[in-house]
């Protein structure tokens, strides 16, 4: 008889690794709380929060040639690595949830999907609909494009045209041009629909360029996963990692799901990750913290998990950067 990996369960579902905190079962989600909660919150976007799309269009053609990274909003990055440029988590649409439900993004993508330059590996972590933007799918301009997924959600790509599509379980590599990408555990959930909780997986994505590691984070709570990995497969150069989504009071305390921005140090940390860029914040409003709060405490808390400022990085929507630069600083 075959014996499933701990995180593959008899029913078809998945579950986090062995360890990870668990989702207090008392916890009873409001619509309710939730909006009257979230009239409360006041979005004050900084004058220098988001680049002019002309400049960032600018940029992108400027550093064609170049290894960079530019943010596009909330998960979304550009990732150009020698010939091969990455797009993660698109999203692109004005709300994330089906037709015009779920919470509106207040800041607008840095370019538009039809703007983006020529892309030759798509990553997608998981299934939620900030991260699964169906509309961005069906849009997208690219569908040559190698599309990598986990387990269970290649049919949102091959419905809709995309030929170059495979899952991965935890563990997996798959080698696009002279990248090495493995999918790897996070601490997180899938679900769309009232009866899909946990059908398909998720995961954290490490990309190898030839002597460097970079670590794009699912969504993710802490968990002592992060050890694991940091032994088996850091150091890590650069680790885009979520700062944003965790505060729920009063309903409850924080997400488990979701690490605050001085967990985040802690993952950088047990990743043994030089460089840790914070993402997953300033775009679209998924809890009760202040929408700018994150960036402020993942900078203010850097000496307690062994990193200097400049090492913990914020960029705006739109900023594009040399990954040489964002290395050395």
């Amino acid at each position: 008889m075959k014996v499933l990996p701990y995180h593959h369960l008899l029913d078809g579902t998945f579950r986090n690794p062995e360890g990870s905190p668990l989702r207090d079962p008392n916890i009873k989600w409001s619509m309710l709380k939730w909006n009257k909660e979230k009239k409360k919150i006041r979005i004050n976007i900084p004058s220098d929060h988001i680049v002019d799309k002309k400049e960032v269009l600018k940029n992108i053609e400027k550093y064609k040639n170049d290894n960079y990274v530019a943010w596009i909003g909330h998960a979304t990055f550009l990732i150009k690595l020698g010939n091969t440029t990455i797009i993660t988590d698109p999203f692109f649409s004005k709300n994330a949830g089906p037709l015009i439900f779920g919470p509106k993004r207040y800041a607008k993508p840095a370019i538009n999907l039809e703007d983006i330059p020529e892309i030759n590996l798509y990553l997608l972590t998981h299934n939620h609909y900030d991260h699964l933007d169906y509309r961005t799918i069906k849009k997208f301009p690219y569908k040559k494009t190698k599309v990598l997924t986990p387990l269970k959600l290649s049919k949102y790509f091959t419905k809709n045209g995309f030929n170059n599509v495979e899952e991965m379980d935890w563990y997996n590599q798959v080698r696009v041009n002279d990248l090495k990408i493995t999918l790897l555990p996070a601490v997180h959930w899938s679900k769309r629909t009232l009866t899909d909780t946990n059908k398909t997986l998720w995961g954290n994505f490490l990309i190898e360029y030839k002597n460097k590691k970079i670590f794009f984070a699912c969504d993710t709570g802490y968990g002592n996963i992060y050890k694991k990995l940091g032994k088996e497969y850091g150091p890590i150069d650069l680790t885009f990692i979520n700062i944003g989504a965790y505060d729920f009071r009063p309903m409850f305390e924080k997400s488990v799901y979701h690490a605050n921005p001085e967990e985040a140090l802690n993952i950088g940390q047990d990743l043994k990750s030089k460089k840790v860029l914070g993402m997953h914040w300033g775009t679209i409003t998924l809890s009760f913290e202040d929408p700018f709060e994150p960036p402020a405490r993942f900078k203010n808390n850097t000496n307690k998990y062994g990193y200097h400022k400049d090492d913990a990085i914020i960029f705006k929507i739109g900023e594009v950067q040399k990954l040489e630069d964002l290395l050395q600083k």
